[in-house]
């Protein structure tokens, strides 16, 4: 039933926009991973998941699950429910294990969606997750203009593995302070892939000097 709904899915998203995807090739072929993404719009998950390989679970506010139908649908694809604001651990539970049965986990750090288009601050639940797990986490941004329309052009960028291990000493007693380094290089690189290249000041001298 997954591959079903998301191939109906697939379909749908590449009718109704002009996808392009970068980077798939950093998405490892036989290894679940942590999809850590930028957040626009609800359609979000499944235009991540367009480009994602295999399996994939995502978590969703509870308020989604009130249409049976939708429900339905979003639980076809591997949404489960999240009560944004009380802090539940459970989340963090369902989520591992989602990803020690198989399917990767996508998450979107800013907690809600940006309405400027901008990358805003992150949360550490990814890397938290990632920890626990030890599964990479695999940045991604989505791109596209001032609003999500028919037709419009959407890329989305999934940049190269972070892996927990690079940040974190000990994944069993993780320190607070190596889990916020994991979470700024998850979200400087989202940044990146949505915004581009920070500039520098010999960057901007160069191209003032044109």
């Amino acid at each position: 039933m997954y591959y079903v709904a998301k191939f109906l899915v697939w379909i749908a998203f590449h009718i109704s926009f002009r996808l392009r995807f970068q980077g798939r090739e950093n998405i490892p072929k036989k290894e679940q991973v942590i999809y850590a993404s930028n957040h626009r719009t609800n359609a979000d998950p499944p235009l991540v998941g367009c480009g994602a390989r295999g399996k994939y679970a995502f978590m969703a506010k509870e308020e989604l699950f009130r249409n049976k139908l939708f429900a339905w649908l979003i639980r076809s694809l591997g949404a489960f429910p999240v009560s944004r604001g009380k802090g539940d651990t459970a989340v963090l539970d369902t989520a591992v294990e989602r990803l020690e049965g198989g399917r990767s986990l996508m998450i979107f750090p800013e907690g809600t969606r940006s309405k400027d288009g901008k990358v805003h601050r992150g949360h550490s639940g990814a890397a938290v997750i990632s920890v626990r797990s030890g599964k990479a986490i695999i940045p991604v941004g989505i791109v596209f203009g001032e609003k999500l329309k028919f037709r419009t052009r959407v890329t989305v960028k999934y940049g190269e593995s972070i892996f927990p291990g690079d940040y974190v000493d000990d994944l069993e007693n993780p320190n607070p302070r190596q889990l916020v380094k994991l979470k700024n290089k998850y979200m400087e690189e989202i940044k990146r892939l949505v915004e581009g290249e920070p500039e520098t000041a010999e960057s901007a001298g160069e191209e003032k000097n044109e």
